[in-house]
């Protein structure tokens, strides 16, 4: 699993952060605010509580917060985390990456201008890639908490600073609070300036609607989640019809707290996707708060959701297809990485 050449479509950055680097960036702040006579804004047990995960996780969208608020306080910060993420992803087999930022809470938190903090993201980028051999682009994503206003602000930033790691757009945090119909007109300015779009819909046990609305009227290349449409018979046939591909992640906090352990596994919306017919791609999400990697994640395709060598080539070939990248990139790639995928298959001899 680890060898298999990979894509990663669907992490977020800021759930990429290693725990010394956070614990490195709380520390900072601990001393600043010593040095203010304040109290420290993360504590170690914080810190302890972030990165553990037991059996009926919690949401990591509190930490993904407390960067924006506290430690994210220079691009220089952006540069190291992005780096970090783009090594420890080429340590498993990836080889291009689109990964999630979210400018707003950078801008409007943090404190930190949309230019400046991409700039050191493209470093990062142009330097993990010069050091690892990964490619990275990164997708600005809409934070739907903050409402229709900020996400057309957001979009506007992309545009006016078009960047060639930038390729679309996206959104995320929390869907109950910012149903995909309240940003329509986001994604259709995206869509006029030649961007592509990808949003997260169907996560967190809310109806198939919301992945209609992304599929119809927001009119995405792709699905991040959109476990939901299991329960609409009539939208999941035309993602059928559409080849339309969702981003999974088998780590989702949501079902490992919602699913019996007993029948987790056996019940989980990634196996009944494949069921289906659907065209999925693993992905890690958080990796580091998730506590799993790329390799583990294709594993847990296999192992837990009952996904054969087949499935999984199909997986590889899901990834190309749906990926930003350029055609003759991606018949090059679907050649050289079938052709690795299948080597490893013959060696192993695997059926």
């Amino acid at each position: 699993m680890r060898r298999i050449p990979k894509m990663e479509l669907h992490c977020h950055l800021l759930g990429t952060v290693r725990r010394k680097t956070f614990e490195d960036f709380a520390r900072r702040a601990s001393l600043k605010a010593l040095s203010e006579s304040a109290q420290a804004p993360i504590s170690e047990s914080d810190v302890e509580a972030f990165y553990t995960r037991g059996e009926k996780p919690v949401g990591v969208l509190r930490v993904l917060r407390a960067l924006d608020r506290w430690l994210l306080k220079s691009p220089d910060d952006f540069h190291r985390v992005t780096y970090e993420y783009l090594q420890d992803a080429a340590s498993h087999g990836v080889r291009y990456a689109e990964f999630f930022w979210n400018p707003t809470g950078t801008a409007h938190v943090s404190g930190q201008d949309y230019p400046s903090v991409l700039s050191a993201i493209r470093r990062a980028i142009a330097d993990a890639e010069h050091d690892f051999g990964i490619i990275g682009r990164v997708i600005p994503a809409i934070d739907r908490e903050a409402g229709a206003a900020a996400a057309n602000e957001m979009v506007q930033w992309v545009i006016d600073h078009r960047a060639e790691e930038v390729l679309g757009i996206g959104i995320d945090y929390q869907e109950a609070v910012g149903p995909p119909d309240l940003f329509i007109e986001a994604y259709a300015t995206a869509r006029r300036a030649g961007l592509k779009t990808t949003a997260h819909a169907g996560e967190f046990g809310l109806p198939a609607e919301n992945v209609r609305c992304a599929m119809d009227r927001l009119q995405v290349d792709r699905i991040d989640h959109g476990y939901s449409i299991i329960n609409d018979s009539q939208l999941l046939q035309q993602a059928l019809n559409s080849n339309l591909v969702f981003t999974v992640v088998p780590t989702n906090s949501y079902f490992m707290r919602t699913l019996p352990r007993e029948r987790w596994a056996q019940d989980h919306p990634i196996r009944r996707m494949r069921e289906m017919g659907l065209r999925v791609h693993p992905n890690t999400d958080d990796p580091t708060l998730h506590h799993v990697t790329p390799t583990r994640a294709w594993a847990m395709m296999a192992r837990d959701f009952g996904y054969s060598v087949d499935d999984l080539r199909q997986c590889l070939h899901n990834g190309l297809e749906t990926s930003w990248i350029d055609d003759s990139t991606r018949r090059a790639w679907r050649t050289d990485w079938t052709a690795r995928f299948d080597e490893l298959r013959s060696e192993l001899d695997l059926p």
